[in-house]
């Protein structure tokens, strides 16, 4: 039997939320998933329905999420369902929802610099099935500055500064890139890059997307 997604994709154009979708779900399918997309949050309402799922792949940034849409999802994940995203259609979804926050283990807060920022991931965890044979790259893109919770598994980080900011004084440290965590008995995958569809596209980005996603499903 085949194991089940389901996309939620939407909030702020900016991220071509839809691209990504429809990239995310020609991967899954190839990986033999059930993918069902949506573009509505209300996708989430239905209890029973991501009880019965192996993975959640939400891509929506800078929206509103009710408790009624919000609630199954963190019942779903303890219970066993995985999680898995990108950039801001994961950790920049609702900033005003602290449990939404704990259960990704990180915030989007800053990129200085901007788009095309080049800046340096550096694989932390080449054991991991995620990252295993991957080496460390450079990308045209945002450099995420992120508030991460302690208890994430860390598997790739990217160093500051390279653009100037207010941080630039606090010298130089790394922060993570992709993690994985637990929330209850779900498996998280993170990945910060993927502000356009062709950065999540491109090489090796896509392998350890690909690799988060299947780590993630139960």
């Amino acid at each position: 039997m085949n194991k089940k997604a389901l996309i939620v994709w939407g909030g702020w154009d900016g991220h071509e939320p839809e691209k990504l979708a429809k990239l995310f779900e020609r991967v899954l399918k190839e990986e033999k998933f059930d993918v069902e997309v949506s573009n509505t949050l209300d996708a989430f309402k239905d209890e029973a329905k991501l009880m019965g799922l192996n993975l959640i792949v939400p891509i929506w940034t800078m929206g509103k999420i009710t408790g009624e849409q919000a609630n199954p999802v963190f019942k779903a994940v303890k219970a066993g369902v995985g999680i898995a995203g990108c950039h801001g259609g994961m950790c920049d979804a609702f900033r005003d929802h602290t449990e939404w926050q704990f259960m990704t283990g990180g915030q989007w807060v800053s990129h200085p610099g901007n788009d095309g920022t080049r800046h340096r991931v550096s694989m932390t965890n080449v054991k991991h099935d995620i990252t295993a044979g991957i080496c460390d790259f450079d990308v045209s893109s945002e450099q995420y500055y992120m508030h991460v919770d302690p208890a994430v598994r860390v598997l790739a980080t990217t160093r500051f500064p390279v653009a100037d900011g207010p941080h630039v004084g606090n010298g130089q440290f790394d922060m993570p890139v992709v993690w994985t965590k637990m929330y209850g008995a779900g498996k998280v995958f993170y990945n910060s890059l993927g502000h356009h569809a062709d950065i999540m596209e491109a090489e090796p980005c896509l392998t350890m997307q690909r690799r988060g996603m299947l780590w993630a499903a139960k």
